[in-house]
């Protein structure tokens, strides 16, 4: 294992690309990424990515979870 942050952030892209063969299309590949980044994201700030994605579409049952950009600069604050 990887110690550098960098290279573990991309590392399941990588396996995932590796295993499904690539995307056909640029669109398919930038959509991928930005959910795998997204899903990321998500699992370093302790959100579920699927509430989040909810909250974010408008779906009822979901509950609330706040902007992303708002997360991260409330991470970065003192406490």
């Amino acid at each position: 294992m990887h110690t550098n942050g960098s290279e573990n952030d991309i590392r399941c892209q990588v396996t995932k690309r590796q295993v499904s063969g690539g995307t056909k299309t640029d669109t398919g590949r930038d959509c991928r990424d930005a959910l795998l980044g997204l899903g990321k994201t998500c699992r370093k700030l302790g959100i579920s990515f699927w509430n989040y994605l909810g909250a974010r579409l408008g779906v009822a049952a979901v509950p609330a979870v706040p902007p992303l950009p708002e997360l991260i600069r409330c991470r970065g604050q003192p406490a």
